[in-house]
């Protein structure tokens, strides 16, 4: 009984292991940026370190790779329709070290998103200006060949300014890895493609593209843990849009608001993102607004507007929670600063750490197992 007793008191005593990870950070070039930033981020009490940077040219959103020994980048740059780039990375985790493989053309101007397949042997990247998206083969060494597949968009919406043409946003898969997801901001209209894992070919289904209102510019895509719906940002009209999902065909079952009730400011929305475990959905605001809406989710995908919580500073383009899902980092792009958010993982609602993350022009973060 006596040794029981030790046994127990031993491990209740002992101290729990430190949880940290690897945070990237993506950002425009700015004096106070010039590349991709990666610091250690603790999970015990929200603080993260800087460990060094690499340089390139405008890394507006980065990709990992399933294995986690590369990283994508667009660079967000943009000449005479084919002066976007990708490129990739190897990381070391001993150190935390990027170093360069290669770089690629994008196909166009302006690329703002990439993602990898499940398979870890495509890669998709969306021009936002050029309004087209391109397929790239993975390497065996982690580089990038040559796209050997573009689709250019066409099209307008009714809103003069921002819809004249087409505007590839977002480049999600499905979560089964069949279906391409591609917002186009332009065109009012989210692309549906078949993908083929083993030729990393897209063909169109029997359901082409999902309609959004006139005006609304959809922008990103995510889909519910579930693999039974997904949700649509429209960042002209500030709305989040739910669609049912199953094979390949897609049914809005509802449209919500991110603005207060009566408020017809514009939201400028950017991103959105699902708490890891399902029952939250929460979606940034730019313009005046500068906030994250909060949603709560019922058992068939529906959305209730919760709350809203205030960035603490100017244009959240990008947000996203750490790997245990307690924080929720918020890169307000134009005051130069990751604010970090406590997350109450039984309400949902944000309260502000009081920790602070000073990086020009932040506007994506990933993660890293160390």
């Amino acid at each position: 009984m006596k040794i029981l007793v030790l046994l127990c008191v031993f491990f209740l005593s002992k101290p729990s292991v430190c949880q940290e990870f690897y945070l990237l950070i993506g950002t425009y070039d700015s004096p106070g940026s010039e590349g991709i930033y990666i610091y250690r981020f603790n999970a015990d009490n929200g603080t993260a370190k800087p460990v060094r940077h690499i340089k390139t040219s405008n890394p507006s959103y980065l990709t990992i790779s399933n294995d986690e020994r590369f990283v994508y980048s667009v660079n967000e740059n943009g000449k005479n329709g084919n002066g976007g780039e990708v490129t990739s990375f190897s990381f070391d985790k001993k150190n935390g070290r990027l170093s360069y493989v290669n770089t690629q053309s994008s196909g166009g101007d302006h690329p703002c998103y990439i993602e990898m397949d499940k398979t870890g042997k495509w890669v998709f990247a969306g021009n936002y200006s050029s309004g087209n998206l391109a397929v790239f083969p993975v390497r065996k060494d982690g580089g990038l060949s040559s796209a050997d597949t573009l689709i250019q968009h066409t099209g307008q919406g009714i809103n003069e300014k921002r819809q004249k043409g087409p505007h590839v946003h977002c480049t999600v898969l499905s979560p089964d890895n069949k279906w391409l997801l591609v917002p186009d901001l332009g065109i009012d209209k989210t692309m549906i493609y078949r993908f083929d894992a083993g030729t990393g070919k897209l063909s169109t289904g029997k359901q082409k593209y999902i309609a959004s209102d006139p005006g609304a510019g959809p922008r990103h895509f995510v889909f519910h843990p579930n693999n039974k719906v997904g949700y649509l940002i429209e960042e002209l009209s500030g709305t989040v849009a739910a669609h049912k999902f199953k094979q390949g065909r897609f049914k809005r079952i509802q449209r919500v608001s991110t603005l207060v009730e009566g408020d017809s400011s514009f939201a400028g929305s950017a991103d959105l993102h699902i708490s890891p475990d399902g029952k939250f959905l929460y979606a940034s605001n730019r313009g005046n607004i500068n906030n994250i809406a909060i949603f709560s989710l019922n058992n068939k995908g529906k959305l209730n507007l919760i709350g809203h919580q205030p960035t603490l500073g100017n244009t959240p383009r990008h947000f996203n929670f750490d790997p245990t899902g307690t924080y929720l980092l918020v890169c307000n792009q134009n005051s130069n600063e990751i604010v970090i958010f406590k997350r109450d993982i039984n309400t949902g609602q944000l309260t502000d750490s009081g920790k602070r993350i000073p990086i020009g022009k932040p506007v994506c973060i990933k993660w890293i197992m160390p």
